[in-house]
């Protein structure tokens, strides 16, 4: 059976706002700048006042394909009122608006890798917060290499529209407002802002590679895998997490995949050799001691007759613990 969940509703306020993002364009700021917000956000009070950690699934269907019921790959964690967002897929923005989150306490975005379906929006996420007033303090991004070289990218393909606002409404100059930091491969902390605590791996996703990453909080640990083939050096990076959200690979739907992007042996031998299956994944979350396992960036993600049950049954074949089978919007929440 599907969990029972039910996405918040939003408000009249956050509504309006949510459409301003939806009409706006895409731009990152180049390495080393800050964003600051210049207007209010109505959540800010509660958000300040929230306690307590939680994961909440932003998109979980695997890659770039857009469709179904599922939006593409996208994480966020809430720790006391403070958002991080993990990866950025398409629609990351309208998802991260519709879960409620208040983004004037986004403090820091995380990026797996360097594939379309987990950082297409990556600019649209910044730029729209921006324009949308969210945004109070620096935000840092952190990332493989071509990070820097994607901001750029935004700032040069959006200059008209950012040079326009600034000029027409007095905005500050989103150029020297965000603070880029990029990496080839990383094994250890990442960044410690005195709420999170984060470290991160390097998995293999061939043929590029991924990072993993670990999130401490007050409350309890978090586990993103990002893509990665099999890696039992993960379970080791993961252990005793109180949640391991994991990537996964149904093995039957497969061929159903390919034959459906009209493509051949090349691109099946890349989904076998670059995801996990969920079988395997169960064997990671077993191998972690993980307390609980979340299955997410499903491969197929958008096949209606792979059911919730069969995600989980496969998963459950190596793993006895407690699984969900996530879906968009979805809150998990610590301790």
């Amino acid at each position: 059976m599907k969990p029972q969940f039910r996405p918040p509703v939003l408000g009249r306020r956050a509504l309006l706002r949510a459409s301003l993002m939806g009409a706006t364009g895409a731009m990152l700021a180049l390495p080393g700048a800050r964003l600051l917000a210049q207007t209010g956000s109505a959540g800010a009070s509660e958000a300040a006042s929230e306690k307590g950690a939680r994961l909440v699934l932003l998109g979980t269907k695997g890659g770039p394909r857009v469709g179904g019921t599922r939006s593409n790959p996208a994480n966020a964690i809430v720790v006391d009122g403070n958002v991080y967002i993990i990866d950025c897929g398409m629609g990351v923005t309208a998802q991260a608006f519709k879960a409620g989150l208040d983004m004037a306490k986004m403090r820091a975005i995380f990026i797996s890798h360097m594939h379309s379906d987990h950082e297409l929006e990556f600019g649209n996420l910044v730029y729209n917060t921006w324009v949308a007033g969210d945004l109070r303090q620096k935000i840092d991004a952190y990332g493989p290499r071509g990070l820097a070289d994607m901001a750029r990218n935004y700032w040069a393909t959006h200059s008209s529209d950012i040079h326009t606002r600034i000029a027409d409404e007095g905005r500050t100059d989103p150029a020297t407002l965000l603070e880029v930091h990029e990496f080839d491969a990383r094994e250890g902390l990442v960044m410690d802002d005195g709420v999170v605590r984060v470290t991160a791996l390097t998995t293999p996703h061939p043929p590029i590679k991924d990072l993993a990453y670990r999130f401490e909080t007050p409350y309890g640990s978090i586990v993103i895998s990002g893509d990665t083939a099999y890696n039992p050096a993960l379970a080791e990076f993961a252990r005793d997490c109180d949640v391991l959200v994991h990537e996964t690979l149904f093995i039957p739907g497969v061929d159903a995949l390919v034959k459906r992007a009209q493509q051949g042996e090349a691109f099946r031998n890349h989904i076998l050799n670059s995801h996990t299956s969920a079988e395997d994944v169960g064997k990671i979350a077993t191998q972690a001691r993980a307390k609980k396992l979340v299955l997410t960036h499903f491969v197929p993600g958008d096949m209606e007759w792979i059911t919730d049950e069969m995600w989980q049954k496969a998963a459950a074949t190596n793993y006895a613990g407690e699984i969900l089978v996530g879906h968009d919007l979805q809150n998990i929440a610590l301790g």
